[in-house]
């Protein structure tokens, strides 16, 4: 069973535009994006105003610490959108999220 689908079982499961954004590379037809993020499991959700203000501030952050300039701002528009709504938050890269989101409960699939 994918990651996705046990975590529809035990969590209401959030996606936003960015995340959509990120996950259309793989494909070649917005259908097929659909058919991988049904409505039917996944909310969506626009980016709040104070998620937006809260990603920046992270990502200068994160410059500060000396991370690269092509770190993909995508993440912390993701991170922040998570952390304003008080959502826990599903990634494999759970290093990043932990230092600019240091109170953002992570959910790391196997």
């Amino acid at each position: 069973m994918r990651a996705g689908a046990r975590a529809a079982d035990r969590f209401r499961l959030v996606t936003n535009p960015v995340i959509v954004a990120e996950v259309s590379i793989r494909f070649s037809r917005i259908e097929a994006l659909d058919a991988a993020l049904p409505k039917a499991m996944f909310d969506r959700e626009t980016i709040p105003y104070e998620a937006a203000f809260l990603a920046g501030k992270v990502f200068l952050a994160y410059r500060r610490r000396g991370g690269t300039p092509r770190s993909p701002l995508p993440d912390f528009f993701i991170g922040a959108h998570a952390a304003v709504a008080g959502y826990q938050l599903m990634t494999r890269d759970t290093a990043r999220y932990r230092t600019g989101f240091p109170n953002l409960a992570l959910i790391a699939p196997e």
